[in-house]
């Protein structure tokens, strides 16, 4: 019998969930809410080309503190997790995976 939406049955997270799917879509958030830093890291080592690590410091250290700002925000991780309970829930009932949106930009 299948556990009704919403039990605690239905949102315990194997082992495989909370260390690699859920922080998966963490990254792939914080890139999306980090994209201006993104683009600004990969503008600069475009640019500058073999001297990126010392010219692009200053935007390596910028897009770093906002992703680990990300990373490590507990209200960040419970938004993430949601997303992807409600995703695997959706799945469960269709069998239907959902399909990733690209990214326009050129991360």
């Amino acid at each position: 019998m299948e556990p009704a939406p919403g039990t605690a049955e239905n949102s315990k997270l194997r082992h495989v969930e909370k260390d690699v799917l859920i922080p998966q879509i963490m990254r792939e958030r914080a890139k999306e809410l980090c994209s201006n830093k993104v683009q600004a890291f990969t503008k600069c080592c475009k640019e500058t080309g073999l001297l990126m690590v010392v010219k692009c410091r200053q935007e390596n250290t910028a897009l770093k503190d906002c992703l680990v700002s990300y990373y490590t925000d507990p209200a960040f991780y419970e938004e993430c997790k949601t997303e992807y309970l409600k995703q695997r829930e959706e799945y469960r009932a269709t069998g239907i995976k959902k399909k990733k949106q690209k990214l326009s930009s050129n991360v």
